[in-house]
């Protein structure tokens, strides 16, 4: 690839909406889900779902590492923020999350120290420049993401810095997917794969899902045309009755992973017992932690963590959206109560929610098509 506008180009995308409306069987309503939250955002910027013949729908999963953050770990973070000796480093995205007892920024607002961060390397930074003060990095995400956490302990443990540690919070993303796909709530044809989280561990992963669940995967880009390439590869294997792991993503996404990676990974992390996510509930080894021998820099044995589970606003239905269940419009609060200013549950808040990328990209269109319906 040389120009991002190769993978926008408007006849090539008729083309392959051309090819998709002709893959399909004549009164079946296919139905996938794209799983990461950068494709939602990728399909509602770009129109995407106007490319496509209604027989075609898209859902959304959980695929988005602030999404599924359940509210007592927001408030666990603010517990530990709250401690006078404490720096709390965040990524910007999570200052908004709603806890039980309000986000990142309302605490931060009565006092708790608490500084937004681009890299886990800016918290270590900060701990250099405090040596007096305990830095406590806020670290969220799937695969992507983890190695850097697990970079930054590292050079932590090299450098020697007894006041950094990390409040852990990453997720694998396999377990999610097995858990929507053994969900009586939930029929899906096939899956439009994450490409980020498959450019660390590859695409081998995800052969269960068609060897034990007859269905078939598409790691999948997130230009215009990757989306599309992907949903033909889908139908056609469903065409020639194949049930298959495929590599759309094959300019960035090795086969067999970055072993790089994957080492460092193995080596500073390990999978927790079991994780609360929000809309799913406990699932068994689905999140990290850092291993013994990096338990000096693990925030949770280093402090007091209250470790209360909250349950989610009885109004907000992030979790349905997140299964896939309810596509966000359908949820009763939004646009109305929650947005993105006044957000009640975290798929308003992040910037790959789908919450809002309906909100910033099709909620009015959405709208006016409910009112020519309901006429």
């Amino acid at each position: 690839m040389r120009f991002v506008d190769e993978f926008r180009d408007a006849e090539q995308a008729r083309a392959l909406a051309a090819r998709i409306a002709a893959r399909c069987e004549p009164g079946r309503v296919y139905k996938f889900m794209e799983v990461c939250g950068g494709h939602t955002h990728t399909i509602y910027q770009h129109g995407l779902e106007d490319y496509l013949p209604e027989q075609v729908e898209l859902v959304h999963g959980p695929g988005c590492p602030v999404c599924v953050i359940p509210m007592g770990r927001v408030d666990d973070a603010i517990a530990i923020a709250k401690r006078p000796e404490v720096i709390l480093a965040s990524f910007g995205d999570m200052m908004r999350v709603p806890g039980g007892d309000g986000s990142f920024l309302d605490a931060k607002a009565a006092g708790a120290d608490i500084r937004m961060v681009y890299s886990p390397l800016d918290a270590l930074k900060i701990a250099r420049q405090h040596p007096d003060r305990q830095v406590v990095f806020m670290a969220i995400g799937f695969e992507t993401t983890a190695p850097s956490t697990a970079v930054t302990v590292l050079r932590a443990k090299a450098e020697g810095l007894s006041n950094f540690s990390v409040f852990c919070n990453h997720v694998t993303i396999l377990p999610a997917i097995k858990a929507i796909l053994d969900s009586p709530d939930q029929r899906l044809d096939g899956f439009l794969g994450p490409g980020h989280v498959s450019t660390v561990i590859g695409c081998e992963p995800y052969r269960f899902i068609a060897e034990q669940y007859a269905k078939p995967l598409v790691v999948a880009g997130f230009e215009p045309l990757d989306i599309l390439h992907s949903i033909d590869m889908l139908l056609a294997q469903l065409a020639e009755g194949r049930c298959e792991i495929e590599n759309q993503y094959s300019r960035v996404v090795p086969w067999d992973g970055n072993p790089t990676a994957l080492k460092v990974l193995g080596d500073v992390l390990e999978l927790r017992p079991f994780f609360e996510w929000r809309g799913l509930g406990f699932i068994s080894h689905s999140a990290l932690r850092l291993t013994e021998a990096y338990a000096d820099f693990d925030a949770e044995r280093r402090f007091d963590v209250p470790g209360v589970r909250v349950a989610d606003p009885q109004s907000c239905q992030c979790g349905e959206v997140l299964k896939g269940v309810l596509k966000p419009w359908e949820c009763k609060v939004f646009g109305t109560a929650c947005t993105p200013e006044t957000p009640i549950g975290t798929c308003m808040v992040s910037p790959e929610g789908a919450c809002a990328a309906y909100y910033n990209f099709g909620r009015f269109r959405r709208q006016r098509l409910l009112q020519v319906t309901a006429r």
